[in-house]
């Protein structure tokens, strides 16, 4: 997972316009929550997770797949971040009849990257401008 995107705004609209893989969009989400991939044991690291994730998913779970963890994954979301995509992207969601579960799971997952952006701008990329 060493070539992942950078966390920024051109990440977060590649996710959003679907760019980006769904494989990757997932890793990207694995690694802000701090899961790590231990390439010598070939097991999941979750000592690092943030809140409760590792007791709920000891190993990452499929965002776009699955509907639990993406649920836990927006209630994650401060309410005060709710609304980024559109304040400080700009983005209008998508138009009716273009979008189905995995179109709004992947916004979700955007919007929660955003927040953690928003919130740790000192991480390894870009900040929001």
């Amino acid at each position: 997972m060493s070539d992942l995107p950078p966390l920024n705004t051109d990440t977060i609209w590649a996710i959003l316009n679907e760019e980006l893989n769904d494989d990757t969009v997932n890793q990207l989400v694995w690694h802000y929550l701090g899961y790590r991939f231990e390439q010598n044991s070939q097991t999941w690291d979750n000592s690092q997770t943030v809140d409760d994730w590792a007791e709920k998913y000891p190993e990452p779970p499929d965002f776009i797949e699955n509907r639990p963890p993406t649920v836990k994954l927006t209630r994650s979301i401060p309410k005060a971040n709710k609304q980024l995509l559109k304040e400080k992207l700009g983005f209008k969601g998508y138009k009716l009849g273009e979008f189905g579960p995995r179109q709004t799971r992947r916004a979700t997952m955007a919007s929660w990257l955003l927040s953690y952006l928003t919130t740790n701008e000192d991480c390894d990329s870009h900040s929001i401008e």
